[in-house]
Order: structure tokens, then sequence, then C-alpha cells
């Protein structure tokens, strides 16, 4: 399958992403793929789980444990500022879920295919030119970092890549579809934590500078530092949209702020699905991958109800709670699916450039 699979890859990045990038940013207008190789080294599954349980009986849901480490040439320009670069390499690996719905009666089976990360996969590209590109203007305040996280976030939910079997499926509910819940973290404090910063040459040891950073899929929040304190007290809430579980999990990193590089602090990962069952969680837990420390948090599971029946209720209840978050609390949230456009105005600079 790998060379259809490079097919699709390749009108994937010519039809999907170079739009997408020449939308991005003014200076990126003539930006263009001029050779997309992905190599002959095929993608490999490491590991298959299948979901059997609180699963919608029309869809199927697996879990690729996908690893992908390939020699490729990629080769771009912006003609505009005659820069051109490239990829060499691309190496991902990752936990990729594939759901296969609507399941119908009739062949193929499946009427779509919907293709994502969970979480950020772990990304490592080799470029070839890349100092060329981050003179672009606009781009200059860039570095690989930030253009890697910006492609992994691209590919965890909630972004997809659906691709429709059949012609009557209603591709637009399942490449945007409607949230399974609403997840309330309140990131309240921590206790015990190692102390990071150092004096005489590491002989002192002193506190910590700690703060946290909050992910459910490609959603990302960030608490306030608290300076110098080992039993910091946050009280700061966040609301995060969940689209997918079984499978999706709340991920939080503690770290100790320094003018270099910041010291990890600890981390913890939170099955959402037990958040769900049982809808109110206000426990102490215990950090991972460090030798001591503990996170206290409180997690809220919001379902999405389609009318307005309870509202003055949830309302009531957010005012009680409004000095909790700095936005805010929400009591409802507002889809917008924007489908189409027509009649709009022609570009000046185009119209300057044709009579030109």
């Amino acid at each position: 399958m790998w060379p259809f699979i490079c097919q699709f890859i390749e009108k994937l990045f010519r039809e999907t992403i170079e739009p997408a990038v020449r939308g991005a940013n003014n200076h990126l207008s003539t930006f263009s793929f001029t050779k997309i190789d992905i190599g002959n080294q095929p993608l490999r599954i490491n590991g298959v789980k299948v979901y059997t349980e609180n699963v919608d009986k029309r869809q199927i849901i697996l879990d690729l444990q996908i690893s992908f480490v390939g020699n490729c040439e990629i080769d771009l320009e912006i003609k505009r500022y005659f820069c051109r670069a490239g990829v060499k390499s691309i190496q991902i690996h990752g936990t990729m879920r594939v759901i296969l719905e609507p399941l119908i009666g009739d062949m193929p089976l499946i009427g779509a295919l919907s293709l994502f990360f969970l979480r950020k996969p772990l990304l490592e590209i080799n470029w070839t030119g890349l100092t060329n590109l981050l003179d672009v203007p606009g781009l200059n305040g860039l570095s690989d970092t930030i253009i890697l996280d910006i492609i992994s976030n691209y590919l965890v939910l909630p972004n997809r890549i659906t691709v429709p079997l059949v012609s009557e499926v209603q591709i637009a509910q399942l490449r945007f579809p409607i949230p399974k819940g609403v997840l309330r973290i309140h990131f309240i404090e921590a206790q015990d934590l190692e102390g990071k910063d150092t004096y005489l040459k590491g002989i002192v040891k002193g506190k910590s500078d700690p703060y946290g950073i909050i992910r459910v899929g490609n959603q990302i929040f960030q608490s306030k530092v608290i300076k110098e304190n080992l039993n910091p007290k946050w009280n700061e809430v966040y609301e995060a949209l969940v689209y997918e579980h079984p499978g999706q999990e709340l991920e939080i990193e503690l770290f100790d702020e320094d003018p270099d590089k910041d010291d990890f602090l600890g981390s913890l990962m939170i099955d959402l699905i037990e958040v769900e069952k049982e809808r109110l969680l206000d426990e102490w837990f215990t950090l991972d991958e460090v030798s001591k420390g503990k996170l206290h948090l409180k997690l809220e599971w919001l379902t999405l109800m389609p009318t307005a029946d309870n509202l003055d209720k949830v309302l009531t209840s957010i005012r009680a709670d409004k000095d909790q978050a700095n936005d805010g609390l929400s009591s409802a949230l507002l889809i917008l699916y924007l489908d189409s456009a027509r009649n709009l105005p022609v570009s000046s600079v185009l119209m300057d450039s044709l009579l030109s």
C-alpha cells in the first residue's frame, strides 16, 4: 500500500497544506512545494488496540502505535524572496487514532475514514536551508522547535483528516463533530515539590519557581509562576473541549522557571473516561517521573445539552464560582460551521498584477 499512501500524502501536501501555508501569512503568498518524495521506507505499525466498550455500534475505533523513519525529499520555495529549503528525513512516533464510520449495509461497508493523533506525536525533521527559510520576513521570530510544534499540533485533535469512501456520507459532520463534553480543570495547588534552584555552586539547595502546562489534545494552557515556593497555590481554572474518548487523556507537566532551561518537576496523565464516569474528581495525585511531589486537582465533566432548559441553573452555579477563572466560567457552547462563500470581491492587488 505504501506507494499509494505516498500518492495520497502528496495530494494532501499540494491541495491542503500548501494553500493553508499561503493563507497563514502575507509573506508566504508565493509558497509552493517543488518536489514531494516521501521515500520507499514504509510506515511501521507496532501495535493495534480496538475499542469494544463505550463506542457507537456504527463505528470502529482503532489506535495504531506508529513509527516512521523515512529518507524523503521535500523541496519548497517562496518565489517572492527567492528562498528555497527542504526536508531530507522525517521521524514520527505516536498513537494515531483511526475511526471507521459510519458502517453501512453496502460495499465497501465503511462510509468514511478519519485519522488524527490523540496527543502531540514525537516529530523530528532534518531540514536543508532552514536558515534561508527563517530569514523570510514574518518568520524570523520562529525557530525549528516552534515550527515542529506548529506541524505537530496540526496533526492532533480537534484537527483530523477525513476521507469519504461513499458519496452519500455527511462529511462535514465527520470532519467537524460536536464535542463529547467539556472538561473543567481546577488547577489548585501542589505540595512537597523538588527544590531545583541551588546556590554556592550546588552546595545549598533552594526552592523552585513552579508553573504547570496542561494539555488536552492540542489545547494547551499554562499557569502563572509561583516564585520560590515548594507548596504553590495556583487556584486557576481552565476549560477544554473533549472530542474523543476512550483513549484521550489529560496531560500535566510541572516545571521550575529558570533564566536558561526550565527544570522538570513531575508529570501526570489522567484517563478522561474515569472523569466522565465520576463526573467530579477532587483528589491529590502523586506526580510521576520524580522522587516526590503531589498535585491537587478538581476535575468536572460537563455534558452538552441540546436545549436551554437548565441554563438558569447553570448560570446560577457559575456566578457563585465567578472568581475562579480570569475569563469567567462557560455556560454554553457555540459551534459555527463555515460552509462556503460566494461573489467575493476581487483583490485589487490581483487586478493590478493582471492589468500589468
